[in-house]
């Protein structure tokens, strides 16, 4: 099992080290957060141990950098900080577990045994309708390589316009999965925000996949990507 740590601090890394080494385990260290990120980036690790406050870049911005490559080995932080918010920026950010210093080495062998027994979790996958993108880690959609800003409503519509691609969706349906089965207000709001929507993924584009179908609700449809596009024939065929 290979383990990968990054920690700033050469003699408490080197303890650790050797301590897994005795343990079973193959590790790698690194010192700050960019030689971190590479290491991570160029080889596959059982489980990435990753202190918080390291130079050149923090951990937090090291984590992040991880799971937006879709690098998803188990993390598990290392930080003299306790606070309830450090902990949960580090959750937000796709940390697996945390634990603060000083630490039982004990302690630490067991989570890193616990993480590495459930393996890598299960991450959102990248959604994709014809050259539409959206990956629900960054929250990031494309159309083709062209990145387009999204408010918080109108990313939680395309969202679900695109795991129902294909499929007639009705404002009915959308209030209560996008907005609230409580919903109160007036279900013109989905026609609003569905013109929000086609301005910013269709019309930049002049392409028209976002289409009303009258009296029943909403279609997200492929354009044609350059790969399903018929060939054009040479003259003569």
């Amino acid at each position: 099992m290979r383990i990968l740590m990054v920690e700033d601090e050469r003699a408490l890394a080197e303890t650790v080290r050797r301590g897994l080494k005795n343990e079973g385990f193959v590790v790698d260290v690194a010192h700050d957060g960019v030689s971190g990120l590479l290491a991570a980036l160029e080889n596959p690790y059982d489980a990435i141990l990753l202190d918080l406050m390291l130079p050149r870049m923090n951990g937090y911005d090291v984590l992040k950098e991880l799971r937006q490559r879709k690098v998803w080995a188990p993390v598990l932080m290392l930080t003299a900080k306790d606070g309830e918010y450090d902990q949960t920026d580090a959750f937000d950010l796709g940390a697996d577990d945390y634990l603060t210093k000083p630490f039982s080495f004990l302690v630490l062998v067991a989570r890193i045994r616990a993480l590495i027994r459930r393996g890598a979790p299960a991450r959102p996958v990248v959604m994709t309708v014809g050259t539409l993108t959206l990956d629900p880690v960054n929250r990031s959609v494309r159309r083709g390589e062209t990145v387009i800003s999204l408010t918080a409503r109108e990313y939680g519509l395309l969202q679900y316009l695109m795991r129902r691609h294909g499929q007639i969706v009705s404002k009915v349906e959308i209030l209560q999965n996008v907005w609230d089965p409580a919903f109160e207000g007036a279900d013109n709001v989905v026609e609003v925000y569905v013109s929000y929507l086609r301005r910013k993924i269709d019309a930049p584009f002049d392409l028209h996949t976002l289409a009303t179908v009258r009296g029943m609700g909403y279609l997200l449809k492929a354009d044609p990507t350059p790969e399903s596009s018929p060939a054009v024939r040479s003259r003569g065929d």
